[in-house]
């Protein structure tokens, strides 16, 4: 049987990396694309020796040219936390619209099948909960957080475009929270930030009145999800997430239980456009992919505090 290839851009990122193992584990060819701004090599060194895999150090948002045929494209690329898409707006806006637009043109060219991965950020503060795939959202078009944002509603467009233009079979995963190993320890979202924190006995940093509620995916759990979609019939948006949810201080509270230090807390104010409620309804990841997430909260952050002491320690 012929090995199928896969181009996954963002390939040296958190989620990117996993899937790149994911693939390798399944005998695929693997083409990773990162330009490293925000990915890191260290997530994929294990793997630069396999003979089906090959990094390519390429920017996304500049065409994309590889010399082998590609059956699955699946797009990755981006800036995904608030410390890196307001440190650098005009990359994230680029990554979103000229990195999907060359991704689908790879897609194209090869017939091949096409996942966007997409956010909950698409629902900006969201004005209904919890969150269904028919929502249109509640986003500040020109607020700090906007270049994300509309980035990736861009991409959502445009991909749905190449869908009923050009008959690319594409799939859009809306990705909500997500955490575990090899997440950055300075990526700024709120598992890291606080795993940072009790790792360096500092105080635990809540913004806002910390009543703001978020819901948190287990890596290995989210990957399922996106593999599922991909060898599904759907072509419209699919919230993959955790429904269950947690308020900011419960958060901060299971941290503490789970690292066995007495922390203590402090209170910032509230950056601008911070969702106050985050919550998936996967009614149809569960009813057509037969997906739900299988990780509690409390074990997956166990892993994750394990992985991040070894981290620190090298």
């Amino acid at each position: 049987m012929k090995t199928k290839t896969v181009a996954i851009t963002g390939g040296a990122g958190f989620l990117g990396s996993h899937l790149c193992d994911h693939f390798i584990a399944n005998d695929y060819r693997v083409f990773c694309l990162d330009n490293l701004v925000t990915g890191n090599l260290n997530n994929i060194r294990h793997l630069l020796k396999d003979k089906n895999f090959e990094f390519i150090r390429h920017d996304v948002s500049k065409t994309i040219k590889l010399k082998s045929k590609i059956d699955y494209v699946l797009h990755f690329a981006s800036p995904a936390s608030p410390v890196d898409y307001l440190k650098l707006p005009i990359p994230t806006l680029k990554v979103g619209s000229l990195g999907t637009h060359n991704s689908l043109g790879l897609s194209k060219l090869n017939k091949a099948k096409f996942l966007l991965a997409s956010t909950s950020e698409i629902y900006g503060d969201p004005l209904v909960h919890p969150q269904k795939e028919t929502y249109w959202g509640n986003v500040n078009t020109i607020g700090p957080r906007g270049v994300y944002d509309e980035a990736k509603r861009f991409a959502e467009a445009i991909t749905m475009a190449y869908h009923r233009s050009h008959k690319i079979n594409t799939k859009i995963a809306r990705i909500f929270n997500t955490y575990g190993p090899r997440m950055r320890i300075d990526d700024g979202r709120v598992v890291p930030n606080f795993i940072y924190q009790v790792l360096h006995d500092k105080p635990l940093t809540i913004y806002g009145s910390g009543k703001q509620t978020r819901s948190f995916c287990y890596y290995s759990d989210l990957i399922d999800g996106i593999i599922r979609l991909l060898n599904s019939d759907l072509n419209s948006p699919v919230n993959i997430g955790n429904p269950d949810e947690f308020t900011i201080i419960e958060f901060a509270e299971l941290i503490k239980e789970v690292s066995g230090k007495n922390v203590k807390f402090v209170y910032e104010p509230l950056p601008e456009d911070d969702p106050k409620r985050r919550r998936p309804d996967i009614g149809i990841a569960k009813k057509v992919l037969g997906w739900a997430p299988k990780t509690k909260l409390k074990e997956g952050l166990a892993i994750t505090l394990s992985w991040f002491q070894k981290d620190i320690s090298r």
